[in-house]
């Protein structure tokens, strides 16, 4: 029967090759999925904490092809590519896989305690929880409009559950109804301007894309519209300004595992594929996306700092400071066409998403801990926090640090990256981006030692000064985090050795 349908192809036809090594994360992660719900099918009540346990195996296991297909040396000479280039694996796909990956084993960490002691779903959780990793997992390999948009929409659409998971709660009923609305409505643009990119292009392939839209030294209108509507699309998932409104309610309404990895994966995954579009797809179309994209930047950190000043809910204030650290992040993206600047601009996303995706893991970790006792959202529930917890208020006071960019913390090298990045363009679009950063730098250091007082100087708000018991995975969290937090600020060669792995340069030519 099977040999029948070459034959119905046509003579032509060739079958696709296949690299089971390049390839190996994403099966691992879909058999992840696959165990996960048959386990929870059989387990009893009580024992639904295996499927947590899985997850984490699962993450684990999915990095080990990472380091074999790093270790072979191979990729420094040549991608393996599959399916004509649309699906590639390099060094620029395998570090932000490893990014992924190590983010979804953190926010298993954050969970397993708070989703087992909130009566939620466990099992479904994680299906969800890994589908959506998944999802990412495929971004970073993705070279082809068709394979970003079903990578965005695997990573998307469990996203929308998962906020919305706290069933009995208003707010997460509200939190998932809005991202889930607003997500749709941002797709919709995005795949209307891939429409157009296709159109002008007549092909869904990335480098093609940019190879043909710019051949004229002239971009036409469509594919000027096209342009735009993508980065719109994507801008919401990185919560850019305007594109932002879905965040702070969503991150206030979800469970807070679930905001932790909103606030970095998901920004990450968006980061990925305009990291993708910008050197890939409209490279030399910066008359149009580098005016867009420093409106963006400036928007993004100012309204996002802005806004961070008047919050009184700490999970709030955090989804705030999201926002403007994603506009630092759009900052070398903004400068990434000029001359001598793009592969510098490159390595500081890159750097500032692993930086800030350790410290702002850890920061919620802190929240998760003290909610437990305290019961309440407030940063006024954090007051007198070092009388019963020093150790959770110096890692907090080490996380907010490191956000505000102060030395020697990670948070100060990923800002100086992406300062350089914009000075080393030369030119007034670069420099008028770094005073404007560094204006929304201070006062974005305003809100954080706000909090770092009420930690340090106030009383506890109800007089109640027992310890906190924090769970042995949250330990494991923190410590994860803690370190890293540190070691990048301390070391800053180890995360610079990163950002020189992901270099895109190899991959523009393909």
């Amino acid at each position: 029967m099977f040999s029948v349908v070459p034959s119905l192809l046509g003579s032509d036809f060739v079958r696709p090759r296949v690299d089971y090594h390049a390839l190996a994360p994403e099966l691992v992660l879909a058999s992840g999925i696959c165990l996960v719900l048959v386990v929870d099918l059989f387990v009893s009540e009580q024992r639904k904490w295996i499927t947590s346990t899985i997850a984490g195996l699962v993450l684990l296991l999915a990095t080990l092809p990472l380091v074999t297909l790093a270790t072979t040396g191979d990729l420094d000479e040549h991608a393996r590519a599959m399916f004509d280039g649309r699906y590639v694996v390099d060094n620029f796909s395998l570090v932000i896989k490893a990014l992924f990956l190590l983010i979804g084993y953190v926010v298993v960490l954050l969970s397993t305690n708070e989703i087992e002691e909130g009566g939620y779903y466990e099992g479904e959780y994680y299906v969800l929880l890994l589908s959506s990793v998944l999802g990412m997992v495929m971004m970073a390999s993705a070279r082809d409009l068709i394979s970003v948009f079903v990578a965005l929409e695997l990573l998307s659409i469990p996203s929308y559950m998962l906020a919305a998971w706290r069933k009995r709660d208003s707010k997460s009923n509200e939190a998932g109804v809005k991202y889930y609305v607003l997500g749709v409505f941002a797709s919709s643009v995005m795949l209307y301007g891939m429409s157009l990119l296709y159109g002008a292009a007549n092909s869904t392939k990335l480098v093609d894309i940019g190879a043909k839209i710019t051949a004229s030294g002239q971009l036409a209108g469509v594919e000027t519209l096209g342009i735009v509507f993508v980065i719109v699309g994507f801008g919401f998932k990185i919560s850019a300004v305007p594109f932002h409104t879905w965040a702070p309610d969503t991150y206030e309404g979800a469970p807070t595992p679930v905001t932790a990895f909103f606030s970095v994966a998901s920004k990450a995954a968006g980061f990925t594929a305009l990291i993708l579009m910008v050197y890939l797809t409209f490279p030399q179309a910066t008359d149009v996306y580098q005016p867009f994209m420093w409106v963006l930047a400036v928007l993004t950190m100012s309204l996002g700092n802005l806004l961070a000043l008047r919050q009184t809910n700490i999970v709030r204030m955090l989804a705030y400071s999201s926002v403007s650290q994603g506009g630092f992040i759009l900052m070398p993206l903004a400068v990434a066409g000029t001359n001598g600047a793009a592969a510098s601009s490159l390595r500081a996303v890159m750097v500032y998403l692993v930086i800030y995706a350790a410290t702002n893991l850890g920061a919620f970790a802190v929240v998760i801990a003290v909610s437990r006792k305290t019961r309440s959202g407030a940063i006024s529930s954090f007051g007198g926090l070092f009388g019963y917890a020093p150790g959770l208020t110096v890692l907090m006071t080490i996380f907010l640090a490191s956000l505000a960019g102060i030395p020697p913390l990670g948070g100060w090298y990923a800002k100086f990256g992406v300062f350089r990045a914009v000075l080393d363009a030369g030119n007034g679009w670069g420099y008028s981006l770094a005073v404007i950063a560094a204006i929304n730098t201070v006062i974005a250091t305003a809100y954080y030692i706000n909090v770092m007082r009420e930690m340090w100087m106030k009383p506890a708000p109800d007089g109640d000064i027992a310890p906190i018991r924090v769970p042995g995975s949250l330990q494991a969290a923190l410590a994860i985090t803690g370190i890293l937090t540190v070691v990048f600020g301390v070391v800053p060669g180890i995360i610079s050795r990163y950002g020189e792995l992901s270099d895109l340069a190899g991959a523009i030519g393909r």
